[in-house]
């Protein structure tokens, strides 16, 4: 029933917003082709809010190459159209206070005017915003065709004055943000197995997000994030995603989820670091590992406990710390006094 609830209000809201954004751009087209076309756009909408929710709400493995290509251009389309809305309320807006402006001008006797008080819509205006709106739609279509498997390895080299002579040239891979559950090709993923691999790590580090939405997202995936190879190890930490699944299920069953997303980890031959640390050796040198569940500011999951994964860490260790959501830096590791 909470399911029905959200998705009816939601649509509700959608609907809202999309008959303020059709009167908007009526300005710009004024035909039954558009009349036609805008309409069959939301009826896509709404079809595909409802078949993807039902289609997802049970299913394993890999999403179909068509799925995927629904899911994104409902997200692009309705991304499209809030950004529009906002656009045209902020443009509705200034068009009312000048609306005001001019009604206080004419009952003063400062302005007159026989037209409306509020300026009619400017079809070179709304041309603009539909415009600067078509280019993250544009972004949006290339992220769901080509952009989710367009790899790129960034190689950084930095320098530490405390950083132990043993570890001089030791080499970390980073990788974040598989959300598995977006993947329609296991060849493709396989592509990117190899980048990583061709770098040849000492350590190996995943910082989060390791699923969409679901723990099982990642299963037909495992065997080929399991080929990662590395030397002294391979670290992994948990995304805001990562709990999302959870909430699906009631709180005597959430241990058991968790346990198994975390055996999903180690199936992948990753040490998942919970507000824990680890130490790599190297003779009398060593480095500390430091990884923190996610922690991020407003709605996001704050799982993440940095005192407690220092616990066991000095002062004078050399620490890479592990975590996912940028505002914890901001929030906790620079003020922490370690």
């Amino acid at each position: 029933m909470s399911r029905l609830l959200f998705l009816s209000i939601f649509i509700l809201i959608y609907l809202s917003l999309d008959i303020y954004v059709y009167q908007s751009l009526k300005i710009l087209f004024q035909s039954t082709i558009y009349n036609i076309s805008y309409w069959a756009i939301t009826v896509f909408c709404i079809a595909s809010i409802f078949l993807t929710t039902q289609y997802l709400q049970d299913f394993n493995g890999i999403r179909p190459v068509w799925l995927n290509i629904i899911i994104g251009l409902l997200v692009a389309i309705c991304v499209s159209k809030l950004l529009l809305g906002g656009l045209h309320f902020i443009y509705d807006g200034i068009r009312g206070i000048t609306g005001l402006l001019r009604w206080v001008g004419d009952i003063s006797g400062t302005y007159k005017t026989e037209s409306n008080y509020i300026p009619a819509r400017r079809q070179l205006v709304s041309g603009i915003m539909s415009g600067i709106v078509a280019i993250p739609f544009a972004g949006f279509l290339y992220g769901i065709t080509k952009g989710k498997y367009n790899y790129e390895v960034n190689r950084i080299v930095l320098e530490f004055e405390d950083l132990p002579d043993s570890f001089d040239g030791f080499k970390l891979v980073q990788i974040s943000d598989i959300h598995s559950g977006s993947y329609d090709s296991y060849e493709q993923v396989e592509e990117g197995i190899k980048l990583i691999n061709a770098e040849n790590a000492d350590c190996v580090v995943f910082t989060g997000d390791l699923v969409n939405s679901n723990k099982d997202e990642i299963d037909p995936f495992i065997s080929a994030f399991k080929q990662i190879n590395n030397k002294e190890g391979k670290f992994s930490i948990t995304g805001n995603h990562d709990y999302y699944g959870m909430r699906s299920n009631y709180d005597n069953e959430c241990q058991d989820y968790w346990e198994d997303f975390k055996g999903k980890h180690n199936s992948m031959g990753f040490d998942l670091i919970l507000n824990e640390n680890r130490v790599i050796q190297r003779g009398n040198d060593k480095i500390q590992i430091v990884g923190v569940e996610n922690w991020g500011k407003g709605p996001f999951p704050k799982h993440g406990d940095l005192q407690k994964a220092l616990e066991t860490v000095s002062k004078d260790d050399f620490t890479i710390l592990l975590s996912h959501d940028p505002t914890h830096w901001e929030e906790h590791a620079l003020k922490h006094s370690k």
